[in-house]
């Protein structure tokens, strides 16, 4: 028996079961796997879009960014161009053309006369001898450009004649407006005088008007080469009628009628040229006269007709200064037949610049009513 007295041998813990072994399996490779170090997650591979410009999620932008900011992270917005270069941009397509101020403004033959001397020395002895070129002549545009039709390929009494018997047709010069003009028969044209090719004409420029294709304010309003554009479609009305139209009856400051033979002569004469300038001659030699080349353009009549050259354009607006009208010898507007233009023709040897296209361009105090 035991005694009871004797105490209980030390009870020995002993060691903890070691694990069983993992079964055996030839197909999975063995891994021994070191406690004291700390596994390394294996890079992820990212995959490349065609796109040049590398996406960044936003998760991984909220922690490589420092700048973003605390509230949340957020993509970044796409690179716009700047507004205000957008914006002007815009505007300058909506820049209307500059309004330049008529040749009968007040001050504005005073500031021409400065520039061209200024500007071009040979002409300044020119604007020494004659008078300064006055534009006061204010025929509504309508019966402007009826009246060129009218003169065209007439010597003066003529085209006086019949021009006075047009206007009482019309039952006064105040009347003659698109549906007055419509509503005359070509029978009663060819009565007092016109042809009817003029008829037609008339009839075509009267029907743009009518059309709204033209208007007595849009004429006025319209950019220079807009203007020529647009009176250019009317039949009967050329080049040259459009630049006497511009230069005489709206006072436009720069025009240039490089088909004018006066100008051309005056240009030949001033600069010592062997020969008659080309247009786009005239365009070059005549450049630094801008913005006044309506003024420029005045004095080459001028001077053409004090070298006793003959000239064909405008002393169109001699009768604005002068109150006389002498005998008209005309240069012929090109007519058009069928969109074809005829060459310029003389009807008559011009001897004086005073009596050249004056006619057209006369004051309304020199209209025969």
């Amino acid at each position: 028996m035991d005694d009871p007295t004797q105490s209980p041998p030390p009870h020995h813990q002993s060691p903890p079961p070691s694990p069983p072994p993992p079964p055996e399996n030839e197909d999975l490779p063995q891994t021994h796997s070191n406690p004291s170090k700390i596994p390394i997650r294996p890079p992820k591979i990212r995959k490349l879009s065609t796109n040049s410009t590398t996406t960044i999620p936003a998760s991984e932008a909220c922690t490589t960014n420092n700048t973003t900011a605390s509230d949340g992270c957020t993509t970044p917005p796409k690179v716009q161009p700047p507004k205000a270069k957008r914006r002007s941009g815009f505007q300058a397509s909506r820049i209307s053309p500059q309004i330049i101020k008529p040749l009968s403004s007040q001050g504005e033959i005073e500031l021409a006369l400065n520039h061209l001397r200024k500007i071009d020395p040979l002409i300044a002895p020119l604007i020494d001898v004659y008078p300064p070129p006055q534009f006061d002549s204010h025929l509504p545009p309508f019966l402007a450009l009826s009246k060129s039709i009218l003169y065209q390929q007439l010597a003066y009494k003529a085209g006086t004649c019949i021009y006075s018997r047009f206007i009482a047709l019309c039952g006064g010069q105040e009347f003659v407006k698109p549906d007055v003009v419509l509503a005359i028969s070509i029978d009663k044209l060819k009565q007092i005088g016109v042809s009817g090719r003029k008829a037609s004409y008339l009839f075509d420029l009267a029907k743009k008007y009518q059309t709204g294709i033209l208007s007595d304010d849009r004429v006025v309003k319209m950019d220079d080469r807009s203007l020529f554009t647009m009176l250019s479609m009317v039949k009967g009305i050329g080049s040259w009628s459009v630049h006497m139209f511009m230069i005489f009856s709206l006072h436009r400051p720069d025009v240039l009628p490089v088909s004018d033979l006066g100008v051309r002569k005056g240009v030949q004469l001033l600069y010592g040229l062997d020969e008659l300038p080309k247009p786009s001659q005239m365009d070059h030699l005549c450049e630094k006269w801008r913005p006044y080349r309506s003024v420029g353009a005045w004095y080459m009549w001028r001077f053409a007709e004090g070298k006793g050259a003959p000239t064909n354009g405008a002393a169109a607006g001699a009768a604005l200064e002068e109150n006389s009208l002498q005998p008209l010898q005309e240069v012929v507007e090109p007519e058009q037949d069928g969109g074809q233009q005829h060459q310029l023709q003389f009807v008559e040897p011009i001897t004086s610049i005073s009596n050249l296209g004056a006619c057209i361009w006369e004051t309304e105090s020199n209209i025969i009513t």
